[in-house]
């Protein structure tokens, strides 16, 4: 298999295979590495070396003064910085987010560039065969032409762009099934998108709606949430002309505050990968998470330390993965207290547990989602799993494109700004946690009322009590919210999400035969193995 198709069937956004010659060295020569310190005593002096330890790391019982002193920073502090900052600490979260979304230097802000080949979209029932295809697919892609020096033009493509229009009407059909068998003539079809890339998608799905459903069309509401003012600039302009029913908002879903009481559909389509996590390590001794923080020194030098959980969202996020039974990546034998005093006193053994990246940051999401869209259907597609990544557990992929070719890298603690960060998602623990997080009473119950449906009766069935009809809940359907019935007119709840394939999705929901190639393949199937749904 060419380079590629090694692209599209492993890892289909952002990866190349990597050619023998390389210039891995000029990637290197960007990458400011973390660094390797013994632990420091109070006196800011190395201690004697030992048999177990980490050298990488110092606790907060005995921290560099030097470091102790930094400033701390989150992301939002950061925002106002027109360059990387010096001499400060964060949480790994916070860079991450600065890394890719600093609006003066972040990455998707200043260096991404989405994959849009020019012409009319790919006709796949005249191709052959899938080496064809990608030989069509290389041939677009060479029109961005090769950087010779450092990283240059970061380039990635996404399904929507690269099966464009087939991709967008397939979750096009999806949405209007749901709205269709659910809702439709009572409420208006709503629809918010996060991260829209460059309107692709939202084209996509409008332009299939209307020609498809007119009178669907009639009643659809379509909201973008960018954080990027480039990138809603761009949708602006080739959504806005077309279809009057666009409304654009530029800002960052972390900082939405305005509630949504209709019932609405919530796309993140290849966006969470680029959330944000938090790095913790469990302390082997008394098996006790620690946080990690980031420090920045006078000359731009990253160094790393770990202190007991302080920070409320990494606490929140630890606490949700207990009540979930959901366990940590520790050795089971380790849960014996005579086993762990055993291994902590061989030689060489570490006295920390690898590195773990846990998403913060989705938590957050799903917070947004049941304060704000309390009526919101959620569906979300990305990578469940990821080659090349970092060491750790659930680690990221941190590369960058140079001279054409993406590399890289082995370590998370590189220049903001030039490289992409994204991780794997563990889709049977986001939908448990989602699930959970829907359940819980909302933090702004008092001030968001819920709209009601127009098939509710003057008098709430759920206020004479949740079991009136039947003592029976459905294990797949969510708890019913008061005041809203189903089409049925009795208070079922709305139904439990699931996790699907990328082929599955398809086969129920694409129009197959438009992409199936002349040999029978169909690469809209074939393809992005490495990819979920949650619906």
């Amino acid at each position: 298999m060419n380079h590629l198709g090694t692209l599209v069937s492993r890892l289909p956004i952002r990866r190349r295979c990597l050619p023998s010659n390389s210039p891995t060295f000029a990637l290197n020569r960007l990458a400011r590495t973390f660094s390797s310190t013994p632990f420091a005593s109070k006196a800011g002096k190395p201690q004697k070396d030992r048999f177990n330890y980490n050298p990488e790391i110092f606790f907060d019982e005995a921290p560099d003064p030097e470091h102790a002193a930094y400033t701390r920073v989150t992301s939002n502090d950061l925002e106002r910085h027109t360059k990387p900052p010096t001499r400060v600490k964060m949480l790994v979260r916070d860079f991450i987010e600065d890394s890719l979304y600093n609006p003066h230097y972040g990455y998707f802000p200043q260096q991404a560039t989405i994959f849009t080949s020019a012409g009319d979209p790919i006709d796949f029932r005249a191709m052959r065969d899938s080496v064809e295809f990608q030989n069509e697919v290389a041939r677009r892609y060479s029109a961005y032409g090769t950087d010779e020096e450092g990283p240059g033009r970061q380039i990635w493509h996404t399904p929507t762009e690269l099966f464009k229009p087939y991709y967008g009407q397939a979750i096009a059909q999806c949405l209007v099934s749901e709205y269709l068998l659910k809702y439709f003539p009572y409420e208006d079809l709503v629809i918010y998108e996060i991260g829209a890339g460059n309107g692709t998608l939202a084209m996509d799905i409008l332009d299939f709606i209307r020609s498809a459903y007119p009178e669907v069309y009639e009643r659809t509401h379509y909201n973008i949430v960018e954080i990027s003012g480039r990138l809603a600039k761009l949708q602006e302009e080739l959504l806005v002309p077309r279809h009057g029913c666009v409304s654009i908002s530029h800002k960052s879903i972390f900082h939405w505050d305005r509630p949504e009481p209709a019932p609405c559909f919530f796309l993140a389509m290849e966006v969470i990968d680029n959330f944000a996590h938090d790095m913790i390590r469990y302390d082997y001794r008394s098996l006790e998470p620690y946080q990690a923080l980031i420090t920045v020194n006078a000359s731009g030098d990253y160094g790393i330390y770990y202190t007991r959980v302080t920070d409320p969202l990494i606490a929140s996020f630890l606490n949700l993965r207990r009540r979930l039974g959901h366990a940590p990546p520790l050795p089971s034998i380790l849960k014996s207290p005579s086993v762990r005093s055993i291994y902590n006193h061989l030689p060489f053994a570490p006295n920390l547990s690898t590195p773990e990246y846990i998403p913060t940051r989705m938590l957050s999401l799903l917070r947004t989602l049941r304060n704000h869209f309390p009526r919101h259907r959620l569906l979300l597609s990305d990578f469940s799993s990821l080659p090349d990544a970092i060491p750790g557990v659930n680690a990221p992929v941190v590369q960058a494109r140079v001279r054409g070719s993406a590399v890289a890298c082995s370590t998370l603690f590189v220049r903001p700004g030039l490289f992409d960060i994204f991780f794997p998602t563990q889709f049977s623990r986001l939908r448990d946690m989602y699930e959970h997080v829907l359940a819980q009473p909302s933090a702004d119950d008092d001030r968001l009322p819920i709209a009601p449906s127009p098939l509710a009766s003057s008098a709430s069935p759920l206020s004479i009590g949740a079991g009136f009809f039947s003592s029976f809940q459905p294990q797949n359907r969510r708890t019913p919210a008061d005041g809203v019935a189903s089409a049925s007119g009795l208070p079922v709840g709305e139904r439990k999400s699931n996790v699907f394939t990328h082929a599955v999705f398809m086969e129920t929901y694409a129009d197959l035969e438009s992409t199936c190639l002349r040999n029978g393949e169909n690469p809209l199937v074939d393809y992005y193995k490495n990819v979920k749904f949650l619906f």
